[in-house]
């Protein structure tokens, strides 16, 4: 006689499945782009970073979704090209990112991309205080 106890799975796939299902019926439904961040509450022990100095590429990003370079508006579409020449000018630069805190994430992230695509390892995220 063998009476090793059992465990029945069948409960458990039943949910995941359903979860699967759900999240695969509501995924098409999500607008990354109108994702917003929660604003961050100041910790009162956190330290807070200055810039020690200003670098050569400034990319500003503002609450209407437009970016500048270096002062002079630049597309989404054609941020990696402008950045790969700041590269090869300033190889040793990192690029400082203002970005409005009511703009898209989404420009956030193809900066991010634009920048890594040029070759920049680095991004300094610069934030106004409140």
């Amino acid at each position: 006689m063998n009476d090793e106890p059992e465990v029945n799975l069948t409960p458990l796939i039943d949910v995941v499945f359903v979860v699967l299902v759900v999240f695969i019926i509501i995924a098409p439904l999500l607008d990354v782009e109108k994702v917003a961040l929660a604003p961050a509450k100041p910790i009162k022990d956190q330290k807070t970073l200055e810039v020690k100095e200003k670098s050569p590429i400034a990319i500003v990003v503002r609450s209407d979704n437009s970016i500048t370079l270096n002062g002079e508006g630049v597309q989404i579409d054609h941020m990696a090209a402008h950045l790969k020449q700041l590269k090869e000018q300033f190889p040793g630069a990192i690029p400082q990112l203002f970005h409005d805190q009511k703009a898209h994430f989404g420009t956030y992230q193809q900066i991010k991309c634009a920048a890594q695509t040029a070759g920049f390892n680095e991004l300094d995220l610069i934030l106004k205080p409140e």
